[in-house]
């Protein structure tokens, strides 16, 4: 993936130690694990996703329960389906798949925040097997699941084609996988870099690089390639009259949700 557009890289983290293809960013992961705390205060760090989260899983609980021919009305329309939240950091994803019905597991590189993950369930009465790994581990033990979420963590990865396939290899027959993240546009960096890093201060500077973004295209294509078939893509556009964040079928220009479909 090389750098389109005329923006150059502006992120400052540390320089990345050398990853495992398909893997992990060791750089990546050491940002999550310093804010790992943060993962349930809504004026926090996190407060970007934990904002996010009603919108994103609204979408995700309906696209996991047509994908299984439910009705997503149903109030645990998930029931019964197992899950597995890739990146799932504090558990903002898992909580609210694991509240509809599913059995949920959490997975994620960055380990201080599994105890926050674990610490949280249990204290909203919810079971979630939490694991540190990464989304490989899984894979090579042969394991697979109705539905499977990487959400805000694409736009880490160091081989996101990689990842992708991993992903794909880890849905059951007709399972669904779902992905957010931003694009690679000029509005992306402007809001996620230098407004919400740089100007406003809601992350820490060096949290996202733009050239790791990805299109709606180009997702698609790994998708593809992976064997999936991509059957949904949508905006999440923030409301700022309102607080809150909503979907889009036009809008991608900067959040995207986008939902592929494994073989019957």
């Amino acid at each position: 993936m090389g750098n389109a557009g005329p923006l150059k890289d502006l992120a400052e983290g540390p320089d990345a130690a050398a990853p495992s293809p398909g893997g992990v960013d060791p750089a990546e992961v050491a940002k999550f694990e310093a804010i790992a705390a943060e993962w349930w205060d809504p004026a926090g760090k996190f407060a970007p996703l934990y904002a996010m989260n009603p919108c994103r899983m609204g979408y995700a609980a309906e696209q996991i329960a047509l994908a299984r021919g439910r009705d997503p009305r149903r109030l645990r329309a998930l029931a019964g389906l197992s899950a597995v939240d890739v990146g799932c950091g504090g558990g903002l994803a898992s909580e609210a798949l694991a509240r509809l019905g599913a059995r949920v597991s959490g997975i994620d590189a960055a380990g201080a925040a599994i105890p926050v993950a674990r610490l949280h369930a249990e204290a909203a009465g919810l079971t979630i097997d939490y694991r540190q790994g990464e989304a490989a581990d899984l894979s090579t033990e042969g394991r697979r699941y109705d539905a499977v979420l990487a959400l805000e963590v694409i736009e880490h990865v160091p081989d996101p084609t990689g990842f992708v396939r991993t992903l794909s290899g880890l849905a059951a027959p007709g399972g669904a996988v779902i992905l957010s993240t931003l694009n690679r546009t000029p509005q992306a960096w402007a809001t996620a870099i230098l407004g919400a890093e740089r100007i406003l201060g809601w992350l820490p500077r060096g949290t996202h690089d733009w050239n790791r973004f990805l299109t709606p295209d180009e997702l698609s294509e790994m998708l593809t390639a992976a064997g999936l078939s991509v059957i949904d893509t949508r905006g999440m556009v923030f409301d700022p009259l309102n607080r809150r964040w909503r979907l889009s079928e036009q809008d991608l220009s900067i959040n995207y949700l986008i939902t592929a479909q494994a073989p019957a």
